[in-house]
């Protein structure tokens, strides 16, 4: 499961796509849209995609997933308007063990949040904006 879209992120799915009988840990994260961002308030956020996005992220869950401790591995990043709240990233991995689970999880994040080629938008409390993001 590797999705780019506008739909909101069901992370329960994405604990469920990776779960199986031989896999003994499932870690999954969600990236939340924030109210604050260095100390300043805000009221919403807005993701554009490059329209390469979702092959990165397929890329990105492939190489997770060629670990062999990685039993399975689903991802997806949200684009367009989010509110405070909403999920703006899911993901979820499994493997045999926790500790295995939750570096595969990691580095999974991390990978995403460095080369997915995605712009964010936010919108400040004051009326002020500044994209950010995109690496």
């Amino acid at each position: 499961m590797v999705a780019v879209g506008t739909e909101p992120l069901d992370l329960a799915a994405h604990e469920a796509a990776v779960a199986g009988a031989r896999s003994g840990a499932v870690v999954s994260f969600q990236g939340v849209v924030r109210d604050h961002d260095h100390g300043r308030g805000v009221t919403r956020l807005e993701y554009e995609g490059h329209p390469s996005a979702l092959d990165v992220l397929r890329a990105v869950a492939a190489e997770i997933a060629g670990d062999d401790a990685v039993h399975a591995v689903a991802v997806s990043h949200r684009v367009g308007p989010l509110d405070i709240g909403d999920v703006a990233l899911a993901a979820a991995v499994s493997t045999a063990h926790r500790a295995a689970a939750f570096a595969a999880c990691a580095r999974l994040v991390d990978e995403v949040k460095a080369r997915l080629p995605v712009w964010k938008h936010q919108i400040f409390a004051d009326g002020t904006d500044e994209w950010v993001n995109c690496p």
